[in-house]
C-alpha cells in the first residue's frame, strides 16, 4: 500500500530532524569526551566534570527545599521549633555531603582514592582552616546538646545578649533588641562562658536598686515600692512567694541603699533593660506620691566667684542683700494633653508594643525551682 504524498514528507521531515540531532550529538560528543586530569589512574573528562556538577546542584536544592519544607511545618502551633530546626539543620548537612559523594563517584573519582588529598586537607585544617574547622563541628554540638535552642535569650561573657535567631556553619546570629544583628563565632558558645536566661523557665527575678535620704521611715519606704511593683503589669505575681520585695541591703555614705526585688513574666524576660527603666518610672512616681527624698551626695565647695557673680555683685550675695532682678522671657507652659504624655511611662510602653510586635515563642523547658534567695 502506497503512503500518502503528506505521511511521506513527514516521515521524511522527521528522519532529516534524527540525522540532524546525532549529527548535533557526534558534534558536541568530542568536546564532552575530552580529558582534563589524567593521572595516577585517575581520569576525568568534561562530560563527567559536568554531570558531578550538575548532581552537586540538584542535591543543593533538594537540602533547600527540605529545610524549607521543615521550617514551614516547625511555623504550626504546638510544635516544638527549636526541634524542627535542629532536623531541618542536620537534614540540610547530610544531603549535601551525600550530593558531594555521588558527584565524586559520577566525576570518576572514588571515595577511597579521593583519600590521597585528606593528607592536604589536614595541613590546610592545621593552618588556615583550622577556626572554620573549629566553629562548624561547635556548631554541630550546638545543635545535638540545646543546651542554646533558637528562640532562647542569651548573654556572653563578652557583653552581647540577644535572642538567638539563626546557627549556622560558621557563626550563630543573635537579633538584640535594639534590631541589631551580631554573627557570633560557634566556638565562643562551646568554650566561652554563655548565661542562658530561658534554657529551664522564662520568668525570672530582677533588682531594681534605690536610695532613700536617712530618717525616712523604711515601713514606708517599703509600701511606695510594693504599690510601684504592682502599677507594671510585667510583675508575675502580686503575693506569695514570688511577690514583690523590698530589701535594705547597704548602709551608704549619704542614703540608705534599697532593692526593689520583683519576678517578671515571660513576655518581659528577653527586654532586661526596658523592664528596669519601666520599674524605675513606676517606683519614682509612688516614692513622689508619699512625699520619700531621693538623696543627692553633699559636698562642701570653696568658690572663687559666686554663680557667675564678681567683685561687688558677689559681695552683696554673701551680705544677703538682692542682686537687681533682670526680666526673664518665659516660654508658655505644657497643655493638659502633653502634660498626660509626658506622665506616661514611656519603657513599659515600648516594652508592650514589643512584645505585641513579637509575642514571644511558647516555653520549652520544664519548669524549674524558683532561685535561691
Amino acid at each position: 500500500m502506497r503512503q500518502a504524498p503528506a505521511s511521506r514528507e513527514l516521515h521524511a521531515a522527521g528522519a532529516r530532524m534524527r540525522d540532524v540531532a546525532t549529527d548535533g550529538w557526534q558534534g558536541v560528543q568530542p568536546f564532552l569526551d575530552y580529558e582534563l586530569v589524567h593521572v595516577a589512574g585517575l581520569q576525568l573528562t568534561v562530560g563527567d566534570l559536568a554531570s558531578a556538577l550538575l548532581l552537586l546542584a540538584l542535591f543543593f536544592v533538594a537540602s533547600r527545599l527540605a529545610a524549607r519544607t521543615l521550617a514551614r511545618y516547625g511555623d504550626r502551633e504546638g510544635v516544638d521549633t527549636a526541634a524542627v530546626y535542629t532536623v531541618s539543620r542536620v537534614a540540610r548537612y547530610a544531603l549535601m555531603v551525600i550530593g558531594f559523594l555521588v558527584a565524586l563517584e559520577v566525576a570518576g573519582i572514588p571515595v577511597s582514592k579521593f583519600a590521597v588529598f585528606a593528607g592536604a586537607i589536614g595541613v590546610g585544617l592545621g593552618f588556615g582552616l583550622q577556626a572554620i574547622f573549629n566553629n562548624f563541628i561547635s556548631g554541630l554540638i550546638l545543635l545535638f546538646d540545646r543546651s542554646i535552642k533558637i528562640g532562647d535569650f542569651v548573654e556572653l561573657e563578652s557583653g552581647v545578649h540577644g535572642v538567638v535567631r539563626d546557627i549556622k556553619i560558621r557563626a550563630t546570629r543573635i537579633s538584640t533588641n535594639d534590631n541589631l544583628n551580631i554573627l557570633v563565632p560557634n566556638s565562643e558558645f562551646v568554650s566561652g562562658r554563655v548565661t542562658n536566661w530561658t534554657l529551664l523557665e522564662t520568668s525570672r527575678r530582677m533588682r531594681i536598686p534605690f536610695g532613700i535620704a536617712y530618717g525616712t521611715d523604711k515601713e514606708r519606704v517599703k509600701q511606695a515600692a510594693i504599690e510601684a511593683a504592682r502599677e507594671v503589669p510585667f510583675t508575675l505575681e502580686h503575693e506569695g512567694p514570688r511577690g514583690p520585695q523590698v530589701w535594705l541591703v547597704e548602709f551608704g555614705e549619704s542614703r540608705m541603699e534599697f532593692q526593689l526585688i520583683v519576678w517578671i513574666n515571660a513576655d518581659a524576660t528577653k527586654r532586661p533593660s526596658t523592664v528596669k527603666a519601666a520599674y524605675n518610672w513606676a517606683l519614682h512616681g509612688a516614692l513622689q506620691r508619699h512625699g520619700i527624698a531621693i538623696p543627692f551626695p553633699q559636698r562642701d565647695l570653696h568658690v572663687r566667684s559666686l554663680f557667675g557673680h564678681e567683685q561687688g555683685d558677689a559681695i552683696a550675695l554673701l551680705q544677703g542683700r538682692a542682686l537687681p532682678v533682670q526680666p526673664v522671657e518665659t516660654a508658655p507652659g505644657p497643655d493638659d494633653r502633653e502634660l498626660a504624655a509626658l506622665a506616661e511611662n514611656d519603657a513599659q510602653r515600648d516594652l508592650e508594643r514589643e512584645i505585641q510586635e513579637h509575642p514571644p515563642a511558647a516555653d520549652h523547658g520544664a519548669a524549674a525551682k524558683p532561685e535561691e534567695r
